[in-house]
């Protein structure tokens, strides 16, 4: 049964005037329908502005009014005055037309409006003659244009099915209705690979789900498709549609894509539809691109010109040891001449397995002075896993005392190889569970170096810190970041890398000026920056190494501000050389939550590709490609997977490009959004979601300055186990009742985004590199909740410390030999200890001696003896 009216409110041009409008109505009225009883215009003045209540009100009575009898059309004008100046003119109007739902459908009352708004002419629509058949079928330019839509949106959101709303006739209209079309069916566009042109033109559209046929909505509980094609004039092709933001692509590129599917072979695979123009293509291979880097040195040619320009000036700091620019030298000269007297060789590998000290640096230098490639182990690594890297890498020799390299007469004198040779080789975790060597020549660390020294303003007068293990390639950034520009090393040893509070009480004291961390770290060093000494000599902080949320970063600014302390946020990858963009962050990109990580360093250059290696549309997302000056060499002894990652350079013969699998796109200025791995996705109940932007979501809570997502679950195929979790670090002040924060995930996200738990921690776990160790978080909702702190009382200390495993560990019996790790203690837990310890009258326990004293007994005895 057709709906009692039909309505529909449209605004006016100004320069149509209440005559004319009558005039124009008048005459459509008699071409549609000759000798019937024709609508007239009313027109009315509402005393009050356009955007008042009463005006809406007003535009709400009109609409609600139905249709005299015996009239099929009312038409009502509405001007309106400011409604505050006696006398005021009218301004433009808004047109109330209304339908009796008996004569006229909603698309006739659509068509109506555009005619009386000039947008198209009277004789352009055709009344109704008799009903109309349903027909599903298209014509040709009908079924070409959805498909070249439905493959251009596809290019642009990587999805492999599109579906499209085509203009189709529909079922009993109502007698006066105007125009042909008034329903749509759906035609499904298949773009999964392998697909031809001929097999998608043979697609057949169908009725929307649900429908018996097609309508003009939806059978209830049904989606109509987002993208729908407009009907065309009388019975030509339907085309697409013209309104403003009505297509999410542009429109030329669809019709590019309508014109292969016109010209080219029926069995042209589709991923061969390019919607991009050559000259598109062009600009966005271009779009990353940045001038090449000057021929670079060897990392120790570099360092000798600062030998020989500052030789007395501090070179890097080890606890009370310092050293000096020769000191340096003359000490790596000692140390190469031990490497050869072992039977090291230009070109042979060298695993250093040294802690964060002055020895572990003279070494690296030593191993390039020889000519060779250092391999970095580190010690706090199993030794099973150190064992499997060196001999993965087949290294020649290990060095693991220093004193072995020293006494030795002199090496002979030799030629030694080009900047272009290997350097070092650092070992990234694989999905096999072998790690992949990644080798890198001199020439990418001093192209690196040149590639910022000036912006960064990079000198003499700095001072830098060495925070990370030698096995993380941001430490390469770090030390000859410093020592190639003139600069101090600050080398920071384990225990005060792992406290915030030494860290930052050592950032202090050695007035560090140039600091680099990664996000997760560098949210745990801004807590203790709130209590900690005055930062005042810190002017840069490079931030590397995972995705950067800019939001926390609020606080920062408020002590210090941009003006003074300069934050830079570098995405980079080990297989190009620790950096590979760099974007200046501010106050206004951390409210805006910017996910930019900025163009690319000069030398270097990014491209957004497709599966197949062309360029994305503008803005669209794709994979990462890393070309320019720190491409590395390969992976050591891997040949079929260097050949798999470092692909050919379509823009240089002589040049490589990177396969990243990160996803990102780029903007229009060539600044690089980094959007996380393309194996982050996952699906949650059908959905496809990133878990990336239910992290965002959690870290826009003030109440939370850290944050961590975890999908679990969903073995055997049972869809219904997959869960997400959340862990929040609670901001200071804010409470540790994490039923706000999910409440507020929930009015923020979808339901199947929203995490079914949210677990209040004191601190992230982080890896040995200061990434989050998402292997560390605890099992949501297993743990104990830990005991208010209790009144004073007369309990021995033992028994005290005994209660507070117990509640944090989660376990019913503790005995004097168990062993807080071999319980499931970690670092989290220890912090948790050690605040629950002060609450209930027991001394700190810092995360040393848990490793010192790891059993329930001896960690009692070491209490009873500070106390």
């Amino acid at each position: 049964m057709p709906p009692a009216h039909h309505t529909l409110t449209v605004s006016l041009p100004p320069t149509v005037t209440d005559t004319a409008l009558a005039t124009a109505l008048a005459a459509a009225a008699e071409l549609w329908w000759p000798g019937g009883r024709h609508p007239r215009l009313w027109s009315e003045t509402v005393p009050a502005p356009a955007g008042s209540d009463t005006a809406a009100r007003r535009r709400a009575a009109e609409a609600r009014r139905p249709v005299a009898p015996g009239h099929r059309l009312r038409a009502v004008l509405l001007r309106y005055a400011d409604g505050l100046r006696a006398g005021a003119a009218a301004t433009d109007g808004d047109l109330v037309l209304t339908a009796d739902g008996s004569a006229l459908d909603a698309r006739s009352l659509r068509l109506v409006a555009r005619v009386l708004r000039g947008e198209l002419a009277a004789d352009a629509v055709t009344p109704l003659d008799g009903p109309l058949a349903p027909d599903l079928r298209l014509d040709e330019e009908t079924r070409r244009l959805a498909a070249a839509l439905a493959v251009t949106v596809g290019r642009y959101t990587g999805e492999p099915a599109v579906r499209v709303a085509v203009p189709v006739p529909a079922l009993d209209r109502p007698p006066y209705a105007l125009g042909a079309l008034d329903g749509y069916a759906v035609l499904t566009a298949d773009l999964s690979p392998g697909r031809t042109v001929a097999e998608l033109l043979a697609t057949e559209p169908v009725a929307p789900a649900g429908a018996p046929g097609p309508l003009l909505a939806p059978a209830e509980g049904a989606e109509p498709p987002a993208l729908e094609l407009a009907a065309g004039t009388g019975a030509g092709p339907a085309t697409l549609p013209t309104a403003p933001d009505a297509l999410p692509v542009p429109a030329h590129q669809v019709e590019h894509v309508r014109r292969q599917l016109l010209d080219g072979p029926p069995g042209t695979p589709l991923h061969r539809l390019d919607p991009l123009t050559a000259s598109e293509s062009a600009e966005q291979r271009a779009l990353g691109t940045t001038p090449k880097a000057p021929a670079p040195l060897r990392i120790d040619e570099a360092l000798a010109a600062q030998v020989a320009a500052r030789p007395d000036a501090a070179a890097l700091t080890a606890g009370a040891v310092t050293l000096s620019y020769a000191e340096l030298n003359d000490r790596a000269e000692e140390f190469a001449d031990g490497l050869y007297a072992h039977g090291v060789r230009p070109g042979d590998l060298v695993g250093l397995c040294l802690p964060r000290s002055a020895d572990l640096v003279v070494a690296m230098l030593a191993v390039l002075k020889a000519d060779a490639v250092h391999v970095p182990l580190d010690p706090e690594h199993p030794a099973d896993r150190r064992e499997r890297t060196a001999r993965d890498a087949g290294v020649r020799l290990t060095v693991g005392d220093p004193a072995a390299l020293t006494g030795h007469p002199p090496r002979p004198a030799g030629e030694r190889r080009v900047a272009g040779a290997p350097a070092y080789v650092i070992h990234t975790s694989g999905s096999t569970g072998r790690p992949k060597g990644v080798l890198v020549p001199h020439a990418n660390v001093t192209a690196l170096v040149d590639a910022v020294r000036d912006d960064f303003g990079l000198c003499p007068d700095d001072t830098w810190t060495c925070f990370h293990s030698a096995a993380f390639d941001f430490s390469v950034w770090e030390i000859w970041g410093a020592l190639l520009t003139g600069g101090r090393l600050v080398l920071v040893d384990h225990w005060t890398s792992r406290s915030p509070e030494d860290f930052h009480a050592l950032l202090v004291r050695e007035r560090v000026s140039v600091l680099s961390q990664t996000p997760s770290a560098f949210t745990q060093l801004a807590a203790a920056d709130r209590t900690g000494g005055d930062l005042s000599a810190l002017r840069l902080v490079v931030l590397g190494g995972e995705p950067l949320d800019t939001r926390p970063l609020l606080g920062w600014f408020d002590r210090h501000p941009e003006d003074r302390c300069r934050l830079v946020n570098m995405y980079g990858i080990t297989e190009t050389t620790v950096h590979v963009t760099a974007a200046t962050v501010t106050r206004r990109e951390a409210l805006a939550g910017s996910r930019s990580v900025g163009r690319p360093l000069p030398g270097w250059s990014v491209r957004v590709l497709d599966a197949h290696g062309r360029p994305v549309p503008p803005g669209a997302p794709g994979e990462i490609h890393v070309g320019g000056a720190g491409v590395a060499l390969g992976y050591l002894n891997r040949p079929a997977l260097t050949a798999e990652r470092f692909v050919p350079d379509p823009l240089d013969p002589a040049g490589r490009l990177y396969r990243s699998g990160d996803l990102g796109r780029l903007g229009p200025d060539g600044a690089l959004e980094h959007l996380g791995r393309i194996d982050d996705q996952v699906k949650v109940r059908g959905f496809r979601i990133e878990p990336g932007e239910i992290r965002h979501v959690l870290l826009e809570d003030p109440a939370v300055s850290a944050a961590a997502v975890t999908v679990t679950g969903g073995r055997d195929g049972d869809a219904a186990a997959v869960r997400i979790d959340a862990y929040v670090v609670p901001a200071p002040g804010a409470g540790e009742d994490p039923g706000p924060v999910r409440e507020r995930a929930a009015r923020l996200l979808p339901a199947h985004m929203v995490p079914a738990t949210v677990t209040v921690l004191p601190v992230l776990p982080l890896t040995a590199n200061g990434k989050l160790d998402a292997a560390r978080l605890p099992a949501p909702g297993t743990r104990r909740t830990p005991e208010p702190a209790a009144a004073p009382r007369e309990a021995a200390p033992d028994g005290v410390l005994a209660a507070i495993w117990r509640d944090v560990l989660g376990v019913a019996e503790i005995g004097p030999d168990d062993d807080f790790w071999d319980l499931g203690g970690n670092s989290l837990y220890a912090i948790r200890i050690g605040t629950l310890a002060r609450e209930r009258g027991l001394p700190g326990i810092p995360l040393r001696q848990l490793y010192l004293t790891p059993t329930l007994g001896a960690l009692s005895d070491a209490l009873a003896r500070e106390a």
